[in-house]
């Protein structure tokens, strides 16, 4: 389903960058799908104790990331990591 949606949105683009902004789910769907060359993950300095967790669903491979970026700020961090293929 997101595999679709994101081939639509690379088309209507010019097939120029497509970003995808989501949750959890639609993250883990994107990196499943192999869709994805970076991922921009954005931390509150807050815990919550329930919601879906962020790489849960992704299985036993090893995903190797490269950390491309960190950005640290009151009340955020910034992390952003290139997908290694």
């Amino acid at each position: 389903m997101v595999e679709s949606a994101v081939k639509r949105a690379n088309t209507a683009a010019g097939n120029k960058n497509v970003y995808v902004v989501g949750g959890a789910n639609i993250a883990q769907q994107c990196i499943k799908a192999g869709l994805l060359d970076e991922m921009r993950i954005h931390i509150a300095h807050v815990l919550l104790s329930d919601g879906i967790l962020l790489f849960d669903e992704l299985g036993p491979e090893s995903i190797e990331l490269e950390r491309t970026k960190v950005v640290d700020s009151p009340g955020v961090t910034h992390l952003m990591f290139r997908f290694v293929k």
